[in-house]
């Protein structure tokens, strides 16, 4: 059901002036910024618990409070239902010690699963927090020996079985970093080890780096721990409801078909993990897996035990996304969507409020500029994701309900996760939209207002502005990588400091760690209204031609690249790629300049082509649900890019069948593109 706020109806085609984009660029309010940090971080609220109920209720109001008497504006409510894990209890001992410990029982050393109440930030002693947990875990007790894994990737599992350690009837202990943690899981799981424990190591986020919280600095303390989800099935979104719109009554797979983790996994702090490495004496781990810890790190102890117990529930629940829709002035089936999910573990000062407050203030900054005549020629979309912590549930959902019409309205996604943590802003764009960014940075400013965004955003080793691939782990996926909707992932970061996805993450870590004043914010939110300012225009094309094939070029180097590293995989189908491509070119010079020289109504569907082409149906072997050829998130990571999946996965499987088929996919989307270059290039033609 959707329950919807109508502000107005009124339909607007009257011809607007344009905003101005460097004015707009400056409009975003510290205070105002803060107001909403305020509002939205007082409550722990992961979804489907009362906490995101009223979350999704303050974010429906706030809307509505923005667009007030405002014609075009209005908010809507879009609930849907998706499986989502509760924790029940967990717990973590080591067993069988030769000593006496503060535990009743002899020999028994009772560690930490959650952290414990600080008093210089009261709202650690929220009753509403919860114990440490890992989302999916398989529910069990497990008592057995002990293997460390590094950070449990496909290579380390490799490289432990190179060194002749089994991993069977073993629980594994894992540090964050390296790839999600869902395929932590996955991997050991599939080693046939029994259970899984995570740890925060000191080199990765810890006193290595600096002072940690509440220290004198903001870096994670021993007693700090991630939570996080383990979801790894091949699709995002809700897990019963694949291809399709969780709604209250949608059909749904069995829960007994999904590949879920059937082993129990915890995450602990960086003291607990010491209690057990100090505790290891087999053969020690190769130096590069060594940690920050002061102990050894030692592959395995089949003598020192542990006991661990983890019990979760798994249930249909509501929970919604809050949208506002600002209509455009000349371009109202034209969409520019910026997004930012509301859930969080607990109170998700970081993670995400420090994006989904620029989101807000952007929708401010907008509704005020078209308050004062300046509206957008196209629609606006400001959305508040639900549930995205759990496998980018919300925005998935919202992409599914209807995913051609959508792609066929939607010119950008902006994605802002997490987005105001520091002063270095960066960013992955689609290549078809890095021209508009390049020039929306060089009107947005950096923090000092004494220079542009341009001047301080990352560059790349020639000195350009440098843009990423887009990967995984955000709302941008469903968008780019099913749709085939181009996506921008902005952030910003360079604070010392992290306490993610923990009972620390709250307003007062944040504003002692990245800033009270919310300078990231304002200057993240700048960079946001400048290029959607800049998108939203009705002269800007939004597709460059140019860059499109300059990244297939960049693209198909890279395959090349990693081909030579497989010894005797034949990539002839390769270079059949690369002519095609490269000769395209020319082509696609001469439209972007026929597109500045002459823009004409009609070029919207020809540049719309260069976008759709790359969207197939039958998707990616193993993965329909990523119906992008340009990208996919990385099979093995979760977090990664994988660029040009068909071909890339056939070279690192060596099949050099998969690869000949994969050419062929790719030499057909070769063919459409000179179609649609010709057409843009010799539009009379």
């Amino acid at each position: 059901m959707i329950s919807l706020i109508s502000l107005t109806s009124v339909l607007l085609n009257l011809s607007a002036p344009p905003i101005d984009v460097r004015a707009a660029a400056r409009m975003p309010d510290g205070a105002s910024l803060q107001a909403f940090h305020d509002l939205l971080a007082s409550e722990p609220h992961v979804a489907g618990t009362p906490g995101d109920a009223r979350t999704i209720e303050r974010l429906a109001a706030e809307f509505a409070k923005i667009g007030a008497g405002l014609d075009g504006f209005d908010v809507r409510v879009e609930e849907f239902f998706p499986l989502l894990a509760r924790p029940v209890r967990a717990s973590l001992s080591i067993v069988g010690l030769d000593i006496n410990t503060v535990d009743a029982r002899r020999g028994v050393l009772t560690l930490g699963v959650t952290e414990p109440n600080l008093a210089i930030d009261p709202a650690t002693a929220h009753p509403d927090l919860n114990i440490a947990w890992n989302a999916w875990s398989g529910s069990g007790v497990v008592e057995a020996g002990v293997i460390y894994v590094n950070y449990g990737r496909r290579e380390d599992f490799a490289k432990l079985a190179e060194l002749g350690i089994d991993p069977r009837g073993k629980l594994a202990l894992a540090r964050y970093g390296g790839n999600f943690r869902g395929y932590k899981a996955k991997f050991a799981q599939d080693a046939g080890c029994v259970g899984l424990i995570i740890f925060t190591d000191p080199a990765d986020s810890g006193f290595t780096k600096g002072k940690t919280w509440p220290q004198g600095g903001g870096w994670s303390n021993a007693e700090c721990v991630q939570r996080g989800s383990l979801l790894t099935l091949p699709y995002a979104g809700d897990p019963l409801t694949p291809f399709h719109e969780a709604t209250k009554d949608a059909a749904r797979i069995a829960m007994d078909s999904l590949d879920l983790p059937k082993i129990p996994v915890q995450p602990i702090g960086y003291g607990a993990a010491q209690q057990i490495l100090m505790r290891m004496k087999g053969k020690q781990a190769p130096v590069e897996w060594r940690g920050g810890l002061a102990c050894d790190y030692a592959l395995e102890d089949a003598n020192l035990r542990l006991h661990l117990e983890v019990e979760q529930v798994r249930e249909v629940v509501r929970t919604a996304n809050v949208i506002a829709r600002l209509r455009g002035a000349t371009l109202p089936d034209e969409e520019i969507i910026i997004g930012a999910h509301h859930d969080a573990w607990c109170f998700g000062a970081a993670d995400p409020l420090a994006g989904t407050i620029c989101m807000l203030e952007c929708a401010r900054n907008f509704a005020q500029l078209a308050r004062n005549g300046q509206r957008p020629d196209r629609t606006l979309v400001f959305a508040a994701w639900g549930a995205e912590e759990y496998g980018i549930f919300g925005s998935t959902e919202f992409v599914e309900r209807d995913s051609a019409a959508l792609s066929a309205r939607a010119v950008a996604y902006i994605n802002l996760d997490m987005a105001a943590m520091g002063l270095n802003p960066g960013g992955a764009v689609s290549p078809t939209l890095r021209s508009a960014v390049a020039r929306a940075l060089v009107d947005a400013p950096d923090a000092t207002r004494e220079k542009s965004a341009a001047d301080v955003w990352a560059k790349a080793p020639n000195n350009s502005l440098a843009m990423g691939d887009l990967g995984g782990g955000s709302d941008h996926v469903a968008f780019w990588c099913h749709a085939g909707v181009p996506s921008i992932a902005l952030s910003s970061g360079g604070s010392q400091g992290s306490t993610y996805h923990s009972n620390y993450d709250t307003v007062a870590w944040y504003r002692a760690t990245v800033g009270a004043d919310y300078g990231a914010a304002k200057l993240v939110t700048g960079i946001v209204n400048a290029i959607t300012a800049t998108l939203a225009h009705r002269d800007e094309s939004t597709v460059s031609p140019r860059a499109l094939l300059d990244d297939c070029q960049s693209q198909i180097s890279k395959l090349r690249e990693l081909a030579s590293t497989r010894v005797g995989l034949d990539a002839t189908s390769i270079e059949k790629v690369s002519t095609a491509f490269a000769a395209l070119q020319p082509l696609a010079q001469q439209a972007e300049a026929r597109l500045l020289a002459s823009p004409s109504a009609s070029d919207k569907q020809r540049l719309h082509a260069l976008v759709a082409v790359w969207t197939d149906p039958r998707g990616i072997p193993g993965r329909p649900w990523f119906r992008n050829l340009y990208a996919a998130t990385d099979r093995y990571s979760g977090y990664g890019s994988s660029m040009w999946p068909l071909m890339r996965e056939a070279i690192e499987d060596e099949d050099a069948a998969a690869l000949a088929s994969a050419a062929s996919r790719y030499l057909a989307v070769a063919k459409s593109l000179e179609h649609a270059l010709n057409e843009l290039a010799n539009p009379a033609h």
